[in-house]
């Protein structure tokens, strides 16, 4: 295995940190909803946004690990 393959792979746990990052925001999200039903569509909004720039990291981590692959593996 060469050092360009673990640098990728480094790169990419970025992915797995904007997966668990959604996936608790969700769960909290689904928590202020079931306690306060009025505020759903306020709610609603600020976890899709926030789910949009943690995915959005995700992408950046997925661009670096192919930028690693492609570019410095040649």
């Amino acid at each position: 295995m060469s050092l360009t393959a673990i640098g990728a792979g480094i790169a990419a746990i970025g992915c797995l940190g904007a997966g668990v990052g959604i996936g608790i925001a969700t769960g909290k999200a689904s928590d202020a909803v079931a306690r306060q039903p009025e505020a759903e569509s306020k709610i609603r909004n600020i976890l899709i946004l926030g789910a949009a720039l943690a995915e959005a990291t995700a992408i950046y981590a997925l661009v670096a690990a192919i930028l690693i692959i492609f570019i410095i593996g040649k």
